[in-house]
């Protein structure tokens, strides 16, 4: 009977140790927690939607798929011996900016392609402030882009042959190259969070955002830190030391980029699902297909995602101001196609958005690194690829919204025309005597365009076809001034005269110049 007593006492005593065990430990776990912000549980992640695996589940693929509403990474990297002050200043500039706290009760805003209609007349003061500064800053309505979660999902717009068409599963791998300069962070953050949704993990090899001396506190280390915590590594800034301008800076992604493909696309973009692949495939069928998505509207005013599900086609042109051109596809190539979603070529393109071979890119001639910021750039690739044994072709299984802005927000070079000169260095290299249509509107004020000689040198080594070729071959719906009956700038002069019955006579005189 003593012993039976003395063992119940003996297992009461050690069931008291074990509870004083377990509140220690609990003690000292919460104690640990709250120490140095590098070792303490992040709780502001991103609950990424899982576009691709979600919208694409019947599609299988060789690598395991994600869980929906699962975080994206586990904070693998942070940045190293930062200082706690520093790293809490960089948090509250994060949190100044990251809306997927502030707006997580209304999810629906700005989802599957809706916008936010802002009625400006009914802000407040201070709200009426911020939606201004937008438009000043960044010349399209940050202040509707703010109240959009930069996680919105987008509709599967594709054609239904598209949807159905098989994907390799060996396709090349992806670096996506964005340049960007004082961008929204709203904006640039909504694109890449849509390039990582909705991307096969295994394609997409990195995105890298280069940064073209932007001098908003936001671009600095808090982004860098914020990449650091949401995306595992896979995507990360490059930074120029001076402002370099769209060309250069691209040429500096590129130099650093580790994929198959370079992935062009501007910072103020969106992918939707199943964009990537059908740009790749087309890659990987021929090494110097270069190819371009086709590029919906995000409305600036609304950031509404437009979008038309049609077979037809636009593709790229230019006139002879050397300028961009958007038309339709000509009827000689609709007639080829054998069905509504076959890439087809495209004389130009725009610029912003296209996909080429990191060899092709480098053997090609890469860009011209003498042109200054932005402008030509799109048309001197253009001509090259075609007139140099490759092909440009508009892929319709490929989709990506853009905002077009109706003027630059950016500082540009003071006294230099930068779209002149570029469009000169085109024209000296690349159009032969073509060149003087476009010399006399500028009746032959040319300026000092840089050296050509390497440009020349490199259209030579590659043993390109000439620009005659190219507009009959590639470009034969080009307008050419010297067939038409008379060529040159047109003035007119309107003459009223009224008349005792009460009616006027308009004559209209048309000048030849």
């Amino acid at each position: 009977m003593m012993f039976n007593r003395y063992f119940f006492v003996r297992r009461r005593n050690l069931l008291k140790l074990c509870v004083l065990g377990l509140f220690i430990y609990i003690f000292y776990a919460s104690s640990s927690s709250q120490g140095h912000p590098e070792h303490k549980e992040k709780n502001f992640h991103h609950e990424f939607g899982n576009d691709y695996h979600v919208e694409n589940k019947d599609v299988k693929r060789d690598v395991e798929p994600r869980e929906e509403n699962k975080r994206q990474v586990e904070n693998p990297v942070l940045i190293v011996n930062i200082k706690a002050e520093k790293y809490e200043e960089l948090r509250k500039i994060i949190e100044k900016y990251d809306n997927s706290k502030k707006y997580h009760l209304i999810k629906d805003n700005g989802a599957n392609a809706k916008g936010m209609s802002i009625d400006e007349k009914t802000l407040s003061s201070v709200e009426k402030e911020k939606y201004d500064e937008g438009w000043n800053k960044y010349a399209f309505n940050n202040y509707a882009s703010n109240l959009i979660l930069f996680n919105r999902s987008l509709p599967d717009i594709r054609l239904e042959g598209c949807k159905n068409e098989p994907i390799p599963q060996d396709l090349p791998s992806a670096s996506v190259i964005m340049c960007f300069h004082n961008e929204a962070w709203g904006v640039l953050i909504r694109g890449v969070n849509s390039i990582v949704n909705r991307s096969p993990p295994h394609m997409l090899k990195e995105i890298l955002l280069v940064d073209d001396f932007s001098d908003f506190d936001y671009l600095g280390e808090a982004l860098d830190l914020y990449l650091k915590e949401n995306y595992h590594g896979k995507v990360r800034v490059v930074r120029n030391t001076k402002r370099e301008g769209l060309i250069r800076a691209r040429l500096h992604g590129a130099r650093e980029a580790k994929g198959e493909v370079l992935v062009f696309l501007d910072s103020h973009i969106e992918a939707t699902i199943g964009w990537l692949e059908p740009l790749l495939n087309e890659i990987k069928k021929d090494e110097t297909n270069v190819v371009t998505p086709i590029i919906d509207v995000i409305d600036k005013q609304t950031f509404e995602y437009k979008y038309s599900i049609s077979s037809r086609v636009s593709v790229g042109g230019f006139d002879w101001n050397m300028q961009f051109t958007w038309h339709g596809l000509p009827e000689r190539l609709y007639k080829q196609r054998k069905s509504d979603h076959d890439p087809v070529p495209s004389p130009t393109m725009a610029g912003g958005l296209f996909a080429m071979s990191k060899n092709y890119f480098e053997r090609l001639g890469s860009y011209d690194a003498q042109m200054d910021i932005w402008g030509g750039e799109n048309l001197e690739i253009s001509f090259r690829i075609w007139m140099c044994g490759g092909s440009l072709l508009t892929v319709p299984c490929s989709h990506v919204g853009h905002i077009f802005r109706e003027r630059s927000p950016y500082k540009w070079l003071p006294g230099v025309d930068v779209v002149r000169k570029n469009s000169i260095r085109v024209a000296e290299v690349w159009m032969d005597d073509y060149k003087d249509i476009y010399y006399q509107r500028l009746n032959y004020r040319l300026g000092n365009y840089g050296d050509v000689t390497e440009r020349k040198k490199l259209r030579e080594n590659l043993n390109c076809k000439s620009f005659k070729w190219f507009i009959e071959n590639i470009y034969p719906e080009l307008w050419i001034p010297s067939k038409s009956l008379y060529a040159g700038a047109v003035s007119s002069q309107i003459i009223c005269h009224f008349n005792p019955n009460k009616s006027y006579i308009v004559y209209l005189n048309l000048i030849f110049i």
